[in-house]
C-alpha cells in the first residue's frame, strides 16, 4: 500500500481501512504467539500500513 493510494480517500474509508488493518495486526500477533506465523515480515508491513493510514487521516483532518 502506498500513501498516494490513500491520499484521495475520505475519512470514512480511511477509518474503515484502519480498523481492518488493526484487526489483521491482532490476528498476526496471535498467530506469532501460537507459533503459526510463517512470514514474520507481515507484522512489519501491517504496522507500516497502519502508520500510513494514520498519516492520511491527519492530512485529511487538516
Amino acid at each position: 500500500m502506498k500513501y498516494s493510494d490513500l491520499a484521495d480517500k475520505n475519512t470514512v474509508e480511511l477509518k474503515a481501512m484502519l480498523k481492518e488493518r488493526k484487526t489483521e495486526l491482532f490476528t498476526l500477533k496471535i498467530k506469532q504467539k501460537m507459533m503459526q506465523l510463517q512470514n514474520t515480515s507481515e507484522l512489519k508491513i501491517a504496522k507500516k500500513d497502519i502508520a500510513k493510514i494514520n498519516t492520511a487521516l491527519t492530512a485529511v483532518a487538516n
